[in-house]
């Protein structure tokens, strides 16, 4: 391709954030709206990078609009961009939602300026990594997002913000360590960085500097603690229940699918026998996550702190998925990863909403709203209806497949049981959704609540494109699942 699609669309945030950076005065509306501009036009690249993707089932599994130039030749870095149908789904799901945070961010008028920087800022460093080849460029956008993501929640954040935002910079930081040293040994081992010639080669050719079971411990550490998996996912909680609303739809929607992008192409993708043979060690993991988070779940009060613990159960579902290793799975880990984005995003940001309106984030607190704020009140239920996996929602298409392909697969041994026992998450989420929704609003009508405003119009714009999003995806989940099958079969054989 003559234009460069994907580095555009990588940059093109960063770039407004420097624009909206230098902006003389401080009018909110003029950033406002640079800032709008610097997100669509990503956006609508993305779904032309779609279009345009030749998703015939020779091609989808390779790299298309590639971008490679040499970056630092003494160490074989290259400058590498591309896609194909495994990381594609990502990289539209994270321009989309770049988009939309602006929408969620529209009510923000404190420090306006540095708000919207830090926000493009943070959007283009997770596109970077899901479009980067090269092991280096992909940990300098991995690196980048944990500088925006500190200040968003230290300065716009609530409640313990200070706290959370160190939790959660301590915590990226333990796992970038750990993913640093598994890259350095991958490169004293082979003399190359590049994600597609190592998972081509493997590491037969090559003496290993270090046993290939402990690069892929690393590694795994260090995408583990992004997804999150259980032990390492207190930080979810916290940095979700204290950060601003867009930041949680970030970090919901796009962020954590950085773990299970980085296992399915460099941890499983490089080091397939070695994630056989810990396979079933894993499958215990993901199934614990999932149950762990949904008791959890079963027991918070505060609105987003409810919706943080159901993330972590819903990524148990992305780690039963991949370490089951069959096609099916796979695919429906990825799915998985989509739908919670959407699913996820917009629950986060109609309870910002919520929140915003009516003064009020505990649940026990909270009722009736259903007869002040009834367009919230349907948006959020059928948000809550896709997170619990109700058929003809995203949620439902993603985690069938994730079932059926875990039960299915002789890959590893003992996952019959471990599907069985993770499918126990599906119906105590189920619980704890219309749980919340009931109690939140339903039930007798509260005066207190009198006068509390619905969804304005640019609330309703956010609201209405995930929720068609969702609904897409669920009535038709072949638009993606059939490049997604045909990227993930190279990892598996």
């Amino acid at each position: 391709m003559s234009f460069n699609y994907l580095s555009a669309i990588v940059f093109l945030p960063m770039v407004g954030a420097i624009v909206i950076a230098l902006l003389p005065g401080k009018s909110a509306g003029s950033i406002k709206r640079v800032a709008l501009v610097f997100t669509i036009i990503p956006f609508i690249l993305s779904l032309v990078v779609f279009a345009l993707f030749n998703k015939s089932s020779g091609a989808a599994g390779l790299i298309q609009f590639s971008e490679k130039v040499s970056w630092i030749p003494a160490i074989n870095a290259f400058y590498h961009l591309g896609v194909d149908g495994l990381n594609l789904p990502f990289v539209v799901l994270t321009a989309f939602l770049g988009f939309l945070v602006i929408l969620v961010s529209w009510h923000i008028d404190l420090r306006p300026k540095e708000y919207f920087a830090w926000l493009l800022l943070l959007e283009g460093s997770i596109l970077g990594v899901f479009a980067a080849l090269d092991l280096l460029l992909f940990f300098l956008f991995w690196e980048i997002e944990v500088i925006p993501m500190y200040f968003l929640i230290s300065i716009w954040g609530a409640g313990r913000r200070e706290y959370s935002a160190i939790k959660y910079v301590i915590y990226t930081l333990f796992g970038s360590a750990m993913m640093l040293a598994g890259i350095l040994s991958l490169y004293f081992t082979t003399g190359s960085l590049s994600m597609i010639d190592l998972a081509n080669t493997g590491l037969a050719p090559y003496r290993a500097v270090i046993p290939a079971a402990a690069m892929f411990s690393l590694l795994l550490t260090g995408f583990a603690v992004k997804l999150p998996v259980f032990p390492v996912h207190t930080w979810l909680p916290d940095a979700h229940t204290d950060a601003p609303t867009a930041v949680s739809v970030m970090l919901a929607g796009a962020l954590l699918k950085m773990g299970g992008y980085g296992m399915l192409r460099i941890v499983v993708g490089i080091f397939p026998d070695v994630a056989q043979r810990y396979g079933t060690v894993l499958v215990i993991f993901a199934v614990f996550t999932i149950l762990y988070g949904a008791a959890v779940t079963l027991r918070q009060t505060d609105i987003k702190k409810l919706i943080a613990y159901s993330s972590v159960s819903h990524m148990g579902f992305v780690l039963l998925g991949i370490f089951a290793l069959s096609q099916v799975s796979v695919t429906g880990a990825v799915l998985q990863m989509v739908s919670h984005g959407f699913i996820a995003g917009l629950l986060f940001a109609v309870a910002g909403l919520v929140m915003h309106n009516s003064h009020e984030r505990d649940l026990s607190k909270l009722g009736g709203l259903a007869r002040q704020i009834p367009f919230i009140t349907v948006i959020f239920t059928l948000g809550g209806l896709g997170g619990l996996g109700l058929p003809g929602t995203s949620g439902f298409a993603a985690e069938f497949l994730v079932f059926i392909g875990s039960f299915s697969s002789n890959a590893v041994p003992g996952l019959q049981v471990g599907t069985i026992l993770a499918v126990l998450g599906v119906v105590v989420g189920a619980g704890y959704v219309l749980w919340m929704i009931q109690r939140a609003f339903y039930g007798p009508v509260m005066e207190k609540f009198d006068g509390t405003e619905d969804a304005h119009a640019v609330d309703k714009i956010y609201m209405v494109l995930l929720v068609a999003a969702m609904l897409l995806i669920g009535i038709y989940p072949a638009i993606l699942t059939d490049i997604i099958k045909v990227a993930v079969l190279p990892i598996l054989r």
